[in-house]
This record gives C-alpha cells, sequence and structure tokens, in this order.
C-alpha cells in the first residue's frame, strides 16, 4: 500500500484544496506549502504524524490539521529533455 509520504518523495507539484502549490518542502520535520491565492500568500503546515494519518481518496489525499480536513493531489511537473536542442545547427536557407 503505497502512503502520502512515499507518494510526496517524487512529485513536484500539490494541488492543495484546489490551488497549485509549487513552493513546498518535505522533510523530517514534515510538509510545508506556500502558495498564492490571489494577492493573498497562504501557508499549511503538516507533522509527521499528520502525513501518516493522512488516507488516499482515489487519487487525492485527505490530510487533516487541527480541526479541519484538507484535500492534496500529488502531481509531477513536466520536465523538457535534458538534450540541448540548440547543438544542432540550424538548416541555412541557401542550402536548400
Amino acid at each position: 500500500m503505497t502512503t502520502l509520504s512515499q507518494v510526496l518523495q517524487s512529485c513536484d507539484m500539490l494541488l492543495i484544496d484546489g490551488l497549485h502549490a509549487f513552493d513546498f518542502t518535505f522533510d523530517d520535520t514534515g510538509l510545508h506549502i506556500e502558495c498564492m491565492d490571489g494577492r493573498a500568500l497562504k501557508k499549511w503546515s503538516f507533522t509527521p504524524e499528520q502525513i501518516a494519518a493522512a488516507r488516499a481518496d482515489g487519487g487525492d489525499w485527505l490530510i487533516a490539521a487541527d480541526s479541519t480536513e484538507h484535500r492534496l493531489v500529488c502531481m509531477s511537473a513536466f520536465r523538457a529533455p535534458d538534450e540541448d536542442d540548440d547543438e544542432t545547427p540550424a538548416e541555412d536557407p541557401a542550402d536548400r
């Protein structure tokens, strides 16, 4: 059975309560998330115990904090290949 902790180790981006969060850290102290909602900076912190108690709901995770439950979706961002396309010489129109 996959845990939220395992999923967090390989994800690049989170949705928390429907907001995209690129700025988050997951380490021994827990999960710390920051994101902008319009002009407001929102912050969440979850302890290792809260992460361990999170439960899967389809592809989402439900995590309780105080008296509120939050919905997390862990995603992997699309990344371009490491190869540099700039190394390929451009075709000169005069060579046609």
